[in-house]
């Protein structure tokens, strides 16, 4: 399956609109996708996380030694594994143990994976509805 059509999958549609309701939501993420994305966008919304991610993408080889995040966050080794476990269990960063330490690299299209998620679900619909409001009035409550 490609990722344009699990995204396009991801989008669920009402089978029918109540009697003399507007046009109103049509389209949606169901239950158990925004769930997910939720779960993913948590795990990037801190500062710190962020930082994480910055730097295994911006790394020569594409991963960084757990111990290499210590310098460059200004926080403490625990508090930097606690920010790449939630990172790992998000599913956006995997770890690969070499003896002692662990070497992080971005989960492959996972990044990209949740910004077309997101795009999809707040536009899969943007275009029939400039379509549709500018084809004839809005019907309006009485």
């Amino acid at each position: 399956m490609t990722n344009d059509s699990r995204i396009a999958s991801r989008i669920g549609t009402a089978a029918t609109s109540p009697a003399g309701c507007c046009a109103g939501a049509t389209d949606w993420v169901p239950v158990a996708e925004a769930e997910q994305l939720a779960h993913q966008l948590a795990a990037i919304a801190d500062p710190v996380r962020l930082q994480v991610l910055s730097i295994i993408a911006n790394a020569p080889g594409g991963e960084v030694c757990a111990c290499d995040f210590v310098g460059p966050i200004e926080k403490s080794q625990p508090t930097i594994s606690h920010h790449l476990k939630v990172l790992t269990e998000a599913g956006l960063i995997e770890g690969d143990k070499r003896g002692r330490w662990v070497w992080y690299h971005l989960a492959p299209d996972q990044l990209s994976g949740l910004l077309d998620a997101v795009t999809t679900a707040t536009t899969a619909n943007a275009a029939s509805s400039v379509t549709s409001s500018t084809a004839g009035a809005h019907p309006t409550a009485v």
